[in-house]
């Protein structure tokens, strides 16, 4: 398949059935690198990083990036596409639709269903994120059937990664605990984490 039609499929079907916001694409870009070798799970966690970082909605941020990555502007264009076109010809149905079902009960017991699907989505999303940047464990996706598994390719001295935590740990005191420093912006704390990542070395953690 052309590089770009694969690119706008792995969107489309991410920007389908994510479901509960952008961090609910995750667990899909964690399946569509380890199924396309397109990056490696180090590096998904590097583009969250900049995806959060800029402006915008984090999943079509992380949708540019990939595509930039694989192929391209063409590529950051293309999958940039494909993840918004579900949601405009959903919001487009929707709205057609809204007046006439506002009230169904069958519509509402339907979005009430969706949720725990969001929430698991978005929790997944979060364990990798945790286990990747705070352990040494990858999430690895079978090619076959539908649970996840779990690999310590560095062995159990590489189980803690303890720069990792201590970063998290001194984030979370500055972040709750310091009154004249917890109310500085978010992109404060963004930036002096990129500082130390660049100082100490965290990509290679």
């Amino acid at each position: 398949m052309n590089i770009y039609l694969r690119l706008y499929y792995e969107f489309f079907k991410t920007g389908l059935f994510a479901v509960g916001g952008g961090m609910a694409t995750l667990p899909f870009l964690h399946d569509i690198g380890q199924t396309t070798g397109w990056y490696t799970q180090a590096q998904l966690m590097n583009m969250l990083a900049v995806s959060e970082s800029t402006p915008g909605p984090i999943g079509i941020n992380m949708a540019t990036y990939v595509g930039y990555t694989v192929g391209g502007i063409p590529g950051a264009l293309i999958a940039t596409i494909g993840e918004v076109t579900p949601s405009i010809i959903v919001i487009l149905i929707v709205a057609m639709m809204l007046k006439k079902f506002r009230d169904s009960k069958y519509v509402n017991d339907a979005f009430y269903g969706l949720r725990p699907a969001s929430t698991g989505l978005i929790g997944a999303a979060c364990v990798s994120v945790i286990l990747e940047v705070l352990t040494g464990i990858q999430v690895v996706t079978p090619e076959a059937g539908i649970l996840n598994s779990f690999a310590l390719p560095g062995g159990w001295g590489s189980l803690v990664s303890w720069r990792g935590l201590a970063l998290a740990a001194v984030l979370l005191v500055l972040t709750n605990g310091v009154k004249k420093v917890k109310d500085w912006h978010p992109i404060v704390f963004i930036g002096l984490s990129a500082v130390v990542g660049v100082a100490f070395g965290f990509a290679g953690v």
